[in-house]
């Protein structure tokens, strides 16, 4: 897979280039940015790292997670989300023209990763927090179909898509969610960790919903991954309002166990971290050092590809992926 399978170049930097315009739009407007200690561990000592769009990003002393220290409150995000021209450019030019090849390279492996795991259809109750365009669940279901299945989708617009398609939605965030305590079997929550204002809080509705014994699917941004930390401050996946969290396996598993949470498994499958490093160095971005100058320009196909598969199998991939299990009583 490569980074252009999923995203086009051109459309992500115009879509990043609103971000940072909505971002001064909503600080000329009197929204102040809120201090936070780290998200995983709660620490307040840190090592100052840079800033980016006026939020300062830091490294937390204890468990080495990359966050923003300055950050909008809740409200101001789920307004930033529902009323920002950067949203609707997200929603309408970069998601939906990729939409069915992202649903082939991402969220069909991630439907077939559970079924390998789990195996024949278990006529679970199971919700996708954050669905957006339904296209993990619609793949899910096309496999287990004895299960029930449940979106919560804040966008009133991927929420109706989401209705379209055989399966309960609810319009809301998860703080917002009522009526299902203990009810799911499974929950997932797909690139959304790196958004939350208080992942802690996140983490204790999940478990107020699953089942005793349930399961939680997480993918997110690993903060010691090899293109955030290549590229870093001018890593494209750094972005505030939007990507404010960058936990690791050690310290998001961390956290998952604060919360009561057994830690099933803890991998980085990514694919794309040498491909969206070469992309930069391509693109003229020449302060990666000269070995990776290097390594693209002369080094071969298989070494590329050798290269990829170290940083995925050894936890070094900016894509992480955390099978996790709510304990039985």
């Amino acid at each position: 897979m490569k980074e252009r399978d999923i995203r086009k170049q051109d459309i992500l930097e115009r879509y990043l280039k609103l971000v940072e315009e909505d971002c001064k739009a909503f600080i000329s407007k009197g929204e102040k940015l809120n201090e936070v200690n780290c998200p995983a561990c709660s620490s307040n000592a840190y090592t100052s790292e840079f800033t980016k769009n006026g939020f300062e990003y830091v490294t937390c002393a204890s468990c080495q997670t990359l966050y923003s220290r300055t950050r909008f409150s809740f409200d101001a995000i789920k307004q930033f989300y529902s009323q920002s021209a950067s949203t609707e450019y997200w929603i309408k030019e970069f998601f939906a023209p990729m939409a069915e090849s992202r649903r082939e390279k991402i969220f069909k492996p991630r439907a077939e990763y559970l079924v390998d795991y789990i195996g024949s259809d278990p006529a679970w109750f199971i919700g996708d927090i954050g669905a957006g365009f339904g296209l993990f669940l619609s793949e899910l279901q096309k496999i287990w179909q004895a299960s029930i299945y449940v979106a919560v989708e804040p966008s009133p617009e991927q929420a109706d898509i989401c209705r379209k398609m055989n399966m309960q939605v609810e319009c809301c965030t998860l703080e917002d969610l009522q009526g299902y305590d203990e009810r799911f079997d499974l929950l997932t929550a797909f690139e959304l960790f790196e958004h939350l204002y208080e992942p802690k809080k996140f983490l204790k509705n999940i478990y107020r919903i699953l089942k005793p014994g349930g399961l939680f699917l997480i993918t997110t941004l690993n903060g010691e991954g090899f293109d955030i930390q290549v590229l870093w401050e001018q890593s494209n996946s750094i972005y505030p309002p939007c990507h404010i969290n960058f936990f690791n396996p050690v310290s998001l598993s961390n956290l998952l166990r604060s919360e009561g949470f057994l830690i099933e498994e803890v991998e980085t499958p990514g694919k794309l971290d040498w491909d969206i490093v070469e992309g930069a160095i391509k693109r003229g971005n020449t302060g990666m050092g000269r070995f990776w100058r290097l390594l693209s320009e002369r080094g071969t196909p298989k070494s590329k590809r050798a290269l990829q598969k170290w940083i995925s199998s050894h936890r070094f991939s900016s894509h992480m992926r955390i099978l996790a299990r709510k304990k039985t009583l």
